[in-house]
C-alpha cells in the first residue's frame, strides 16, 4: 500500500511540474497559472490563464489590473475537455495555484475527483468548497514538486 502511495505522490509531483511548464504559455504578467486534467495516467486536457479565443493576448489593463474577461487555467482546461470526446469524470486536476470559488464550482460540476496544486492562493474559499463537495485536495510543497524521491 505504501508503494502505491509513493507512486501516486511521484506522479502528482511530475504532473504538477508539467503544469508549471504549461503556465509559461500564459501572456499574463501578474500571475501565470497552468492546469492539466489527467485520467488513467493520460493528459486529457490542458489550460493556462489568458484571454478568450480571438481576443488580444493582453491580460492586464493600463493600471496593471487583470481584465475581467481573463479565463483561469482551470476554466480553460475544463472547457477544452468539454469540446473533446473525453470525460473529466473521476479525473485529477493539476493546477499551479489553488482554485478560486468560481473555478471550484466548475471543477465540482465537471466530475473531477482530485485537485493537486502547488501554491495556496490568498483566498481559500475555492478549496473549502471543493472539500465540502468531497473532492480530495492535495497541496504539494516546492520541495515535493522539485524532487522525484517523495
Amino acid at each position: 500500500m505504501a508503494d502505491i502511495h509513493q507512486k501516486t505522490a511521484q506522479l502528482d509531483a511530475r504532473y504538477l511540474r508539467m503544469a508549471r511548464i504549461w503556465a509559461e504559455n500564459s501572456y499574463c504578467k501578474r500571475r501565470q497559472v497552468g492546469a492539466l486534467i489527467v485520467k488513467d495516467k493520460m493528459i486529457i486536457s490542458d489550460g493556462y490563464n489568458g484571454t478568450p479565443v480571438g481576443f488580444e493576448n493582453i491580460c492586464e489593463d493600463e493600471n496593471d489590473n487583470t481584465k475581467a474577461y481573463v479565463l483561469h487555467a482551470e476554466a480553460n482546461a475544463i472547457t477544452k475537455v468539454a469540446q473533446s470526446n473525453n470525460s473529466s469524470k473521476g479525473a485529477t486536476l493539476y493546477v499551479t495555484t489553488s482554485p478560486c470559488i468560481e473555478c471550484a464550482k466548475l471543477i465540482i460540476q465537471s466530475g473531477i475527483k482530485r485537485v493537486v496544486f502547488g501554491e495556496v492562493y490568498r483566498l481559500t474559499d475555492g478549496v473549502d468548497l471543493l472539500k465540502r463537495a468531497g473532492i480530495e485536495c492535495v497541496c504539494l510543497s516546492d520541495n515535493e514538486i522539485a524532487e522525484d524521491k517523495i
